[in-house]
């Protein structure tokens, strides 16, 4: 059985048997917070128990390497809603040691791209674009100053209220253990 219709089939028998009932909540965070934090497996349920958070109490919002990669994209453009529109008051960066984002290879990654079929002519035309392929893909050396600087660009967006804490945190997705990296009170 494929994936998708293993999916299909637990959820229909999921809403049949309303299991959903346990997990109503409404739309603003009860702890008012939002996280943006990596898409890493092994964070899933980890990271939740970790700080103490359930269902309905935080906005998460989760890509690779929990970067802000750019300061009108859609990661800052969530976090911004959190905030206006979703009752956030706090924000928190929660990268994570052994992300694979510090060890990612853009030559690597493109190379796979290449043999699944990317066209080159998509790469000289990216390059054409302004696009260094490479770049876009890179990752970070140091999760602690990925998390600094991520939770820095937040901080200091135009549209961000002066009085969010912005806080940076790592965690290691083995025991769960944060590190603080930037108290936001202090800011």
């Amino acid at each position: 059985m494929k994936l998708l219709q293993q999916i299909l089939d637990h959820n229909k028998d999921f809403v049949e048997n309303k299991r959903y009932e346990e997990f109503a909540t409404t739309k603003f965070p009860d702890k008012r917070m939002v996280i943006l934090t990596c898409m890493d497996t092994r964070l899933l349920e980890l990271l939740p128990k970790a700080i103490n958070v359930a269902n309905g109490d935080v906005k998460i919002i989760k890509n690779a390497g929990a970067l802000v990669a750019h300061p009108f994209g859609s990661i800052m453009r969530s976090i911004l809603v959190a905030v206006y529109q979703l009752q956030a008051d706090e924000v928190f960066v929660i990268g994570h040691h052994d992300c694979g984002m510090s060890a990612i290879k853009p030559e690597l990654v493109i190379e796979e791209m290449k043999k699944r079929g990317v066209d080159e002519s998509a790469f000289e035309t990216l390059a054409y674009s302004g696009i260094n392929v490479e770049e876009f893909l890179k990752g970070f050396s140091s999760v602690s100053e990925s998390v600094a600087h991520s939770a820095d660009m937040i901080k200091k967006h135009p549209l961000m209220p002066k009085d969010v804490p912005v806080h940076g945190l790592v965690i290691n997705p083995e025991t769960g253990k944060l590190d603080l990296v930037v108290d936001g009170y202090g800011q």
